[in-house]
């Protein structure tokens, strides 16, 4: 990401992540150094949607792509190291959370359906509609040179894909329990924070919208601990 677009001023962080998926993250980053590039190489060799994000965006002249993802792994440095230590907070339920288990579990059952099992066999046409479709929602900025507009189109075309299979109603579960989740870090955090503190939540660009307007809607709120 150009330096010129990365947020300067916040005093917390809430990723998108379990609590497991934190320490996998710091697990894949040492594996990395240890053996540069393997989770890409693996990724690559999948054959899986994850697999066609990776090959398109190799082809595009940017610094990537990269497992873990290297601007997640410094934002958490940053947080870590910044004014004795910024709030981190995982917004996705961990493993020993009831609900958040049945909602995969039930996820899991859709994509399983014969109409789902059917789709993979036209990811790879589908792909390339969903790609040229993304390009007309992605708008010029001085700081994005064509390589990561295009970097832009194939991560909308890749969030697309892996929602196939997300029925309408489990999209608005989701949204909701993540919509609650965050109100519930951010009132942690004002709890320590008496300057109407900012709490940095990155999020896939195509999926602002729908988070954004989830939240706005939310009315509840679940307290959230932090890692």
């Amino acid at each position: 990401m150009p330096s010129e677009l990365r947020p300067r001023n916040w005093d917390g962080l809430a990723l998108i992540a379990s609590p497991d998926e934190l320490l996998a993250i710091r697990d894949e980053e040492g594996q990395d150094k240890n053996s540069p590039g393997v989770h890409v190489e693996s990724a690559a060799a999948s054959g899986t949607t994850l697999g066609m994000l990776v090959r398109d965006l190799r082809a595009l002249e940017i610094a990537g792509p990269s497992i873990p993802d290297p601007e997640r792994i410094r934002l958490i440095r940053h947080a870590e190291n910044s004014r004795g230590g910024l709030p981190i907070y995982a917004i996705e339920p961990g493993i020993d959370d009831q609900d958040w288990l049945d909602w995969q579990s039930r996820w899991a059952d859709e994509q399983v359906k014969f109409r789902n099992l059917l789709a993979t066999l036209g990811r790879t046409k589908r792909w390339s509609r969903l790609r040229k479709s993304a390009i007309k929602r992605v708008s010029p900025h001085n700081s994005v040179n064509a390589d990561l507009g295009a970097a832009a189109t194939v991560c909308a075309a890749w969030w697309a894909e892996e929602r196939i299979g997300l029925t309408s109603t489990l999209i608005r579960e989701r949204d909701s329990r993540l919509s609650s989740r965050l109100r519930g870090a951010l009132s942690d955090l004002r709890e320590s924070n008496s300057d109407a503190p900012v709490l940095l939540v990155p999020v896939q660009q195509a999926y602002l919208h729908s988070l954004e307007s989830s939240l706005s809607t939310c009315d509840s709120l679940e307290k959230v601990g932090r890692e």
